[in-house]
């Protein structure tokens, strides 16, 4: 990891990407990195990176957003500041984009991310609708590339069902995630498991304790 400068955060709706994101972000200004987090959802009004502005302020997190003034609309616009992480070699810069359809914003900018050779990291969640199986979700992986014009260098397992998240969930998922390294080529290079259950968890690659921010509006 110490070699990338770029991470690209991929995932279908409901995956927890931007979970994966919030923490990768975290974790990377933890180490003394010049951190930005990029927020490219254009497509959920839930759970966006954008609404833990302070939070990441209060970590030395540099937040990369649409203007606060679309923050609650559905618009098909990313902020130009964007091209900061593309052009300067200080700061290491985290794109959380937006689900299956969101990819498609990343078109416009393939062409110079390609020439950085980022970390495009795809999250897989077991239990999300359409993850019925791994070939199902090697489909939706390539579907993406196809949308986003960037390759998936890696895979996340992220299996969870928010609450209801149990050792037997994340272990079925862990399995499932496996299943699809194997189809897709792609290596599977962590877990991302919430903090709480993380340490109750032994499995053969590594494992990212979550803390869980992007919470529901009713939580």
């Amino acid at each position: 990891m110490s070699s990338q400068r770029v991470f690209v955060i991929l995932g279908p709706y409901g995956s927890g990407k931007t979970e994966v994101a919030v923490n990768l972000a975290g974790m990377l200004a933890r180490t003394g990195r010049h951190t930005a987090l990029a927020d490219m959802d254009i497509v959920n009004p839930y759970f966006r990176s954008r609404e833990k502005e302070v939070i990441f302020k209060a970590a030395g997190i540099r937040l990369i957003a649409p203007d606060r003034a679309t923050w609650a609309a559905d618009l098909p616009a990313v902020s130009p500041e964007i091209f900061s992480v593309i052009q300067d070699d200080s700061l290491t810069g985290v794109l959380d984009v937006g689900g299956d359809k969101g990819s498609v914003v990343l078109a416009a900018f393939s062409e110079a991310l390609r020439r950085l050779g980022p970390a495009v990291w795809y999250v897989i969640n077991q239990t999300r609708l359409g993850a019925q199986s791994p070939q199902a979700a090697l489909e939706q992986l390539r579907l993406t590339e196809t949308r986003a014009r960037l390759p998936v260098t890696a895979l996340i397992n992220n299996t969870h069902l928010l609450g209801e998240t149990t050792s037997g969930i994340i272990m079925a998922g862990a399995e499932y995630s496996r299943k699809l390294s194997s189809l897709s080529g792609l290596p599977l290079i962590f877990h991302g498991i919430e903090e709480s259950l993380a340490s109750a968890i032994q499995l053969p690659e590594p494992i990212f304790p979550l803390t869980l921010l992007m919470k529901r509006p009713w939580e």
